[in-house]
C-alpha cells in the first residue's frame, strides 16, 4: 500500500514538474494546465508502482507448498 502511495505521489511530482520546466503555452491539452499534467503523472506513477507490487497471494501458496514438502521430509 506504502508502494501505490509513494508511487502516485512521485508520479504526481514528476508530473507538475514537468508542466513547471518543460510545459508549453496554447494547445498542449495535457502540459498548458499543470492539473492535468500533475494527475497524468500521478496515474501513470500508480500504474509503475503496480508493476512492483508483490502478489501476497502467490507468495502464501508457494510457503504452503514448501512447508508441505518440509514435513514431508
Amino acid at each position: 500500500m506504502k508502494l501505490l502511495f509513494v508511487g502516485g505521489i512521485a508520479g504526481g511530482a514528476i508530473g507538475y514538474a514537468y508542466f513547471y520546466f518543460i510545459g508549453c503555452n496554447g494547445a498542449c491539452a495535457i502540459t498548458a494546465n499543470p492539473l492535468p499534467s500533475t494527475i497524468y503523472g500521478a496515474v501513470f506513477g500508480l500504474l509503475i508502482a503496480l508493476l512492483f507490487k508483490k502478489d501476497n497471494k502467490k507468495a502464501d501458496v508457494e510457503k504452503e507448498k514448501a512447508d508441505a514438502v518440509a514435513e514431508n521430509n
